[in-house]
């Protein structure tokens, strides 16, 4: 079996340290499109936050609504600078004692530095605990299956706003199902099942899984064409939630008051985004490369928007997801290097 790491390929990358693939990656994709694979996303950073204060104390400081955060829930959540900027994005999961925040590839000193700077007298411990826990990913329509415990995002638990801005229903609620798995937790997430695992029982539980695994490639191929936001690729540093598609799973419209809310309310209730996440598809004829993280896309010569993240894609070809400015129509000619490129719309 050929496994290539990420590492191999660009050192400089946020996902150097797990597999790129495993021999075929658009056998991968077809997979990860049809049954399930389960994905190494060791690399992502966790941070551990104790304490009988947690929930609350980070109800206060993100965009979420998670004072009844109890055990066995999760869900998402964004930290936002004083201007509505996107500055933090990480997943939670309450096991009762410990709510454990997964983030970004390097991402997670940053946000434990500012959780610290926001502690005060609460009663909370956060650390960084990416030593003792990894995250693997279980991806495809037959993860659920696996899991039948695991009940899609429930309605009535946790208020959260599963739901674009602009539509979003009084008093919508949801949350992620969590279940202990092998000494770690089993998530519910859009894309299959996150497994939250002691690190030195990564090789264990992937083995005792039984499933087929599939590098990152066909991982990112898959969320880039279901349009699944990562922070750092389809972000910068003046991206607001409502432009980057984190509205629906991270951002709560009816809850008290947070850094960065008056922009969210802002756009909310008085107008559209200046820029929106957008899938292009690219003709691949000039470069057989997809182009890098933040490579301009242009119309008439002028730059409209940045490529978030490009992939190969075993059905649509060579896509990228992108950030553009609003006003770019769906039937624009734009270019991306030497590509055409092309809106889904």
């Amino acid at each position: 079996m050929t496994v290539i790491m990420v590492e191999d390929l660009d050192p400089s990358s946020a996902d150097a340290g797990v597999p790129a693939h495993f021999g075929d990656p658009m056998k991968e994709q077809r997979l990860l499109e049809t049954a399930v694979g389960v994905v190494d996303r060791s690399n992502r950073d966790v941070l551990a936050v104790p304490g009988d204060e947690r929930a609350s104390w980070l109800h206060t400081l993100t965009t979420q609504h998670l004072a009844g955060l109890a055990a066995n829930q999760g869900s998402e959540l964004l930290v936002l600078s004083p201007h509505g900027h996107v500055e933090h994005h990480a997943l939670v999961t309450e096991d009762g004692t410990t709510a454990w925040l997964d983030t970004e590839p390097g991402a997670g000193a940053g946000l434990l530095k500012y959780l610290e700077m926001m502690r005060f007298f609460t009663r909370v411990e956060p650390r960084d605990a990416t030593s003792e826990i990894a995250v693997l990913s279980l991806v495809g329509p037959a993860a659920a299956d696996m899991f039948p415990e695991l009940a899609a995002p429930r309605i009535g638990a946790v208020p959260g706003p599963k739901f674009a801005a602009g539509s979003v229903p009084p008093g919508a609620t949801a949350v992620y199902d969590v279940r202990p798995f092998e000494g770690g937790l089993a998530r519910r997430v859009p894309l299959g099942v996150d497994l939250l695992v002691p690190r030195h029982a990564k090789t264990s539980v992937i083995e005792k899984l039984g499933v087929p695994r599939v590098g990152l490639w066909a991982y990112e191929a898959i969320r880039v064409a279901a349009r699944v936001p990562r922070l750092g690729h389809e972000t910068d540093h003046k991206t607001i939630p409502a432009e980057a598609g984190f509205m629906a799973a991270a951002v709560h419209l009816d809850k008290g008051c947070y850094r960065g809310q008056e922009t969210v309310a802002r756009v909310h209730h008085l107008g559209r985004p200046p820029r929106r996440l957008v899938l292009l598809h690219l003709d691949g004829i000039a470069t057989d490369h997809p182009p890098a993280q933040g490579t301009p896309v242009e119309l008439d010569g002028r730059a409209v928007g940045f490529v978030g993240t490009a992939v190969r894609h075993h059905e649509l070809g060579m896509v990228a997801s992108a950030v553009l400015k609003r006003n770019v129509a769906d039937d624009a000619r734009l270019t991306v290097g030497e590509s055409a490129a092309a809106i889904e719309a």
